[in-house]
């Protein structure tokens, strides 16, 4: 019985060991004939073969992100259709052909051109090809002080085509205008000069405290500069939230109050302080008109001003502060 057992399991071993030799000789043959690699659709139709997937999308993914390097200004490229892979055993003397592949994908991309617009009163006039170009002409009719700086804005644009770009002293001779010696600023009031009180000091507090009271937003636009950052053009952290309009968009009153100043505060340029009760107050600064002056009481929602870029500033918004008893808090811990 035992001998039986020992020449069962012999037997046993040597089908075992042949299975293994037949498997390996397998292997070896399909591997000397075949090699892994993939198959490649686009729109459900056959292109191609890539041995390197990684490689070949990534290339397709550069060209996405950036075209193909001919254009500065393109910022993406849309692609309808990407490629899908299948893993695949293809014939050893079957070539590869990644190089087709890509060029089928990039020749139905539509590319998307990035540049920037010098809008004065919201029509646009000139295009520049960078942001800092933009700034410059912004910076540079400030300088000059033209009478139109409050009119002029900047609008990122992307379209599918280019425009024709302008430099930036061309783009400055062509939109100055020389200031009169008399400038009307304020609305609705008999005159510009300031009147009332307002605490300017950069005291700041990262912590919020119950006000009270709801605030609404005084307009709507994009965040542009946040409360307590640091920047070149203020010698301090900063106090209060900047939110990107165009000249003359209509500022409301985030509360009801009583206005306690109207008018010019150096960096501030044109602002209004209303004081809401129990040391609250807002502040909206940057101003090109003020509608409503010192003493007088304005409702949630009422306009109050117009969004400019008077003072310190580098382009169009609203500079909004909310301070209790004197210390600025940031204001998105109760609106935007």
């Amino acid at each position: 019985m035992f001998k039986k057992v020992i020449v069962h399991a012999r037997r046993g071993i040597k089908l075992i060991i042949l299975f293994m030799i037949a498997i390996f000789l397998i292997i070896g043959i399909v591997a000397f004939l075949f090699k892994p690699t993939y198959s490649v659709f686009i729109n459900g139709q056959q292109v191609g073969y890539t041995s390197n997937k990684s490689e070949l999308q990534r290339k397709i993914n550069e060209f996405v992100d950036h075209g193909d390097g001919t254009n500065d200004n393109i910022a993406f490229v849309q692609v309808n259709e990407l490629p899908e892979y299948k893993l695949c055993l293809l014939k050893r003397n079957i070539v590869t052909n990644d190089e087709e592949i890509y060029n089928e994908v990039t020749e139905q991309g539509t590319p998307y051109y990035r540049y920037y617009a010098i809008l004065e009163d919201q029509q646009e006039k000139y295009y520049v090809s960078s942001f800092e170009e933009a700034e410059n002409v912004i910076n540079t009719l400030k300088e000059k002080n033209s009478e139109n700086i409050d009119k002029i804005s900047i609008l990122e644009k992307y379209e599918t085509g280019i425009k024709d770009m302008v430099s930036v002293e061309e783009v400055v001779s062509k939109l100055y205008v020389e200031k009169t010696k008399e400038v009307k600023v304020a609305k609705n009031t008999s005159s510009t000069a300031s009147s009332g009180y307002v605490n300017t000091n950069t005291t700041t507090s990262s912590g919020k405290t119950a006000l009270g009271i709801s605030l609404i937003k005084p307009i709507s636009g994009t965040i542009t500069s946040r409360f307590g950052v640091s920047s070149s053009i203020r010698s301090s952290a900063h106090t209060g939230l900047d939110i990107s309009a165009p000249t003359g968009t209509s500022i409301k009153a985030a509360a009801a109050g009583t206005v306690t100043f109207s008018g010019w505060k150096g960096s501030y340029g044109y602002m209004i302080v209303i004081s809401h009760g129990n040391g609250i107050q807002t502040y909206y600064g940057h101003c090109s008109k003020l509608y409503a002056s010192v003493g007088q009481t304005v409702a949630q929602g009422e306009s109050i001003a117009a969004v400019g870029s008077t003072g310190n500033s580098t382009g169009p918004h609203l500079h909004l502060e909310v301070r209790i008893n004197g210390t600025a808090y940031n204001p998105q811990n109760y609106v935007y």
